[in-house]
């Protein structure tokens, strides 16, 4: 006889209003427009929502020297560096930029700070589209930093003009333990008005936070490249609660569930529910788990579309 398992369900979780821009971009492109539609980098990070454009005409590219000349192309929602912008106007191309307007908040505030003189330093994960794409938006004096003992290698001097800015998806944890280090060492920074930090990714380790004195394990829904997913995933092992990354119903292992009674479920804000849904369902193969949806923020912020696809919209 199966054993008989909960299943908790975070609230929120799944798209945030910048993916869900970004997914409509992509839809009516192709409403509009027909295949091929390109798009630099992954639209999102999400496996499962790259194949499925993918089998529908969308191309996704790393180099704009893969792209005809004049074709649809979109920038992914991780933002683009001003170098890549330069070079599809020279390529003639009709561009849609679906970069999450959080991140293009930071964008204009990485361009403002140079203006003002500032020596400008970003906390983020080196290599990250997002983090190439803000560090883009200018030339020079701009300075990565990944961990609290990089802040030790810093050698500004104690009145040069500094500033810190971040990658929208980090751990607010961690964050602000960087953050903290860097105002103890240079009290001068110049700080965001409001967290880089977006509020999609608050609210989701908020409400993975609630969830862990209920379960026992935590299935996170979400791709490996999806920053903001792995961080879901890392926020529940802090608390001595095993996590699993799993973007495929395939993924999933009845090893995980042996000793355990409840099950936590949440998704990266990458992720779409359809996909949430097939993981639960891979789960129920197995155990007859009765879902029981968490209380939460209910999210009800939204972005607008570019000019040129609201009429298809």
């Amino acid at each position: 006889m199966l054993s008989k398992k909960t299943i908790y369900l975070a609230q929120p979780r799944g798209f945030c209003a910048g993916v869900e821009r970004a997914i409509l971009i992509v839809e009516e492109a192709l409403k509009k427009y027909g295949a091929p539609v390109y798009v630099r980098h992954e639209i999102i990070h999400n496996a499962y929502v790259v194949k499925d454009f993918e089998s529908r005409g969308v191309v996704f590219i790393n180099q704009l020297d893969k792209v005809p000349k004049g074709a649809i192309l979109i920038f992914s929602a991780h933002g683009v560096s001003k170098a890549v912008r330069y070079e599809a106007d020279d390529r003639q191309f009709q561009v849609f930029d679906a970069t999450c307007p959080l991140v293009a908040k930071v964008h204009a505030e990485v361009v403002s700070l140079r203006e003002r003189g500032y020596q400008i330093i970003m906390i983020g994960h080196r290599g990250h589209p997002e983090v190439e794409g803000t560090m883009g938006q200018v030339d020079s004096s701009i300075h990565l930093i990944e961990h609290v003992s990089d802040v030790e290698q810093l050698t500004f001097d104690k009145d040069e003009l500094l500033a810190y800015v971040t990658q929208t998806t980090l751990s607010v944890d961690e964050t602000q333990e960087i953050t903290a280090a860097l105002i103890k060492k240079y009290p001068q920074i110049h700080a965001p008005k409001r967290q880089d930090i977006c509020y999609a990714t608050q609210n989701r380790q908020d409400a993975v936070k609630a969830m862990i004195p209920h379960v026992d394990m935590v299935v996170v829904v979400g791709s490996q490249n999806s920053s903001n997913s792995k961080r879901l995933q890392e926020l529940a092992s802090s608390f001595q609660v095993p996590a699993y990354l799993v973007d495929d119903p395939n993924q999933i292992k009845a090893d995980w569930f042996k000793s355990v009674k409840n099950i936590g479920v949440t998704a990266g804000a990458s992720a779409p529910e359809s996909l949430t849904s097939k993981i639960i369902e891979a789960i129920n193969t197995r155990y007859r788990a009765t879902v029981v949806p968490m209380p939460g923020i209910e999210e009800t912020i939204s972005f607008s579309l570019p000019k040129g696809l609201l009429q298809a919209a």
